[in-house]
C-alpha cells in the first residue's frame, strides 16, 4: 500500500487554519512604525524566518541593537514569560505567588507575575520560579496549551504516535502537548516528526510557536510553511506507508565543502551533496528530510558539466537508486599562467582534469589531494595541458547550479 501524494511547488504545505472562539486578544494589535521587522540572520528562506518578521511586526518579540535577532539562542523561563506577556491578554485565575528566585525588582517580575495567574506558567517545589532557566521546547508547548485551556480529544497516544520520538515527552506533558498538536501550535524543524521534546527551545521556535497559538485563537492569518505539525489531515492511526515522488520534483540541495567547484568540459567527477531544505508533501509529510545525502557525479553535457544523481541517502539510513539531474552549467573561468593558484584555490575544489589543468598551466604541482573531488590523483593528467598559457574551465556554484529536478517517479518508505 501508498499513498502518492500532490505537490506544491518550493515545497510548502498550506495548512489548514483551525479557528476558536474564544476571550484572547492580542495585547499588541499594531507595532509602532520605528519597529524593527528585518534582521541581519535571518534570511529571506530561513525556516521561521516568517513567524519571526510577523511577531516583530506585532511587538511581541524584538532584535538586538546590532540589527540581529540571534534566532539559535536559548530562550529562559522569564524571557518566555515576558513574551507571553506581549502576546497574549488574559484575565487571571488564581492568585499571585511570591517566587522566592525573583524579586519585586527583577527585570520580569511583572511579566513572571502575570503568566502565573493567567495560567500559562507555575513554578517548582520550593515555591522556586527558575527564572533563568532554559526552557524546553515540551515546557512551552505545554505553557500554551494550558494557558489558552486547550484540552485534547481522542486518545493521547494516538495522536503523539505521530512523532518518532514520543516517548521522549514527559509524563506531565503528554495530555497537554496533544492538545497543542490537535490545535496545530507545534512547529517541527527540519523534521516534521521529531518533537525533540527535551531539547531547550531557541528564539526562532517560540517565536514559531506563539504564531501559531495566536492563529489557533483565529488573531492572526496562517502561515504557510511544511514544518506545522497538522495530525488532522491524515489519520495518525494508519499513515502511509510509502510516498511516491513524482518526475519534476525539485531537490534543493547545497555543497559545504567549497563554494566554487571547477572542472573541465570533458571530465567526470564523483560528487555527493546535501539536501538543503525538507521535501514535503502537500500534506506535511517530510520524504526526503534535509541533510540527506545525495550521491552521484559531475558529467560533461551539451558543452557543459551537469550533475546527474544516482543514490539518495536519507538520514534513517535508508537508500535508494534516483533518477535526477541538474541543469547544464557553461559559465566558464579562464586559468592563465602567471596567475595565483592561492587565488584560485581559495574556497574552491577541483575535479581531477582541472587541477591537472591549473596545475600545468600555472606549473604549480602542489595542489592537494584534499582539494580534488573523490581525492583522485592529477600526475598522470598533467601532461594532456603541457605547453597552454591558459585553459577554460566550467565554474559551478554548488548551491545554485546543482539543484536538481527527478526525472523519474519513485517511491520512498515512511516506515
Amino acid at each position: 500500500m501508498f499513498t502518492q501524494f500532490r505537490w506544491q511547488s518550493g515545497c510548502a504545505a498550506l495548512m489548514a487554519l483551525g479557528i476558536t472562539a474564544g476571550a484572547i486578544a492580542p495585547l499588541v494589535t499594531a507595532a509602532p512604525s520605528f519597529a524593527q521587522t528585518s534582521f541581519s540572520d535571518v534570511s529571506s528562506n530561513y525556516w521561521a524566518g516568517q513567524f519571526i518578521q510577523e511577531l516583530a511586526q506585532r511587538g511581541v518579540i524584538a532584535g538586538f541593537p546590532d540589527g540581529s535577532f540571534r534566532p539559535e539562542e536559548p530562550v529562559t523561563r522569564a524571557q518566555f514569560a515576558a513574551m507571553l506577556n506581549k502576546a497574549f491578554q488574559k484575565s487571571s485565575e488564581r492568585q499571585a505567588v511570591n517566587f522566592v528566585d525573583v524579586s519585586r525588582n527583577y527585570w520580569a517580575y511583572s511579566a513572571i507575575q502575570q503568566a502565573y495567574t493567567t495560567g500559562f506558567l507555575s513554578g517548582y517545589p520550593g515555591n522556586r520560579f527558575e527564572p533563568g532557566q532554559n526552557i524546553p521546547r515540551e515546557q512551552v508547548l505545554v505553557s500554551l496549551a494550558n494557558g489558552l485551556d486547550y484540552t485534547a480529544s481522542g486518545n493521547i497516544d494516538s495522536i503523539l504516535q505521530f512523532y518518532s520520538d514520543a516517548n521522549s515527552i514527559s509524563s506531565y506533558a503528554r495530555t497537554p502537548i496533544a492538545a497543542a498538536t490537535q490545535k496545530q501550535i507545534v512547529v517541527n524543524y527540519p523534521s516534521l516528526r521529531f518533537l525533540q521534546p527535551q531539547q531547550t527551545a531557541t528564539r526562532a521556535q517560540v517565536a514559531a510557536f506563539i504564531y501559531q497559538a495566536l492563529v489557533s485563537t483565529g488573531q492572526v492569518a496562517a502561515i504557510n510553511s511544511p514544518y506545522i505539525v497538522a495530525v488532522n489531515q491524515q489519520n495518525p492511526q494508519n499513515p502511509p506507508v510509502a510516498v511516491t515522488i513524482p518526475q519534476g520534483t525539485v531537490i534543493p540541495v547545497k555543497y559545504d565543502k567549497a563554494e566554487k567547484i571547477l572542472v573541465t568540459k570533458d571530465e567526470t567527477a564523483p560528487l555527493t551533496l546535501t539536501v538543503s531544505q525538507n521535501v514535503v508533501t502537500d500534506a506535511g509529510t517530510v520524504v526526503i528530510p534535509a541533510n540527506s545525502q545525495v550521491v552521484g557525479q559531475l558529467k560533461p553535457a551539451k558543452g557543459g558539466s551537469q550533475f546527474v544523481a544516482e543514490r539518495l541517502l536519507l538520514t534513517n539510513g535508508q537508500e535508494y537508486q534516483i533518477n535526477a539531474a541538474s541543469e547544464v552549467i557553461t559559465k566558464t573561468e579562464t586559468v592563465k599562467k602567471g596567475i595565483s593558484t592561492g587565488a584560485i584555490l581559495k574556497n574552491t575544489v577541483l575535479g581531477a582534469g582541472a587541477a591537472a589543468a591549473v596545475s600545468a598551466v600555472t606549473g604549480d604541482r602542489a595542489i592537494a589531494t584534499e582539494e580534488v573531488l573523490g581525492g583522485a590523483g592529477i600526475g598522470a593528467l598533467i601532461g594532456l595541458f603541457f605547453g597552454r598559457n591558459s585553459v577554460d574551465l566550467i565554474a559551478i556554484d554548488p548551491d545554485t547550479d546543482l539543484q536538481m529536478t527527478v526525472g523519474q517517479n519513485f517511491q520512498v518508505s515512511l516506515r
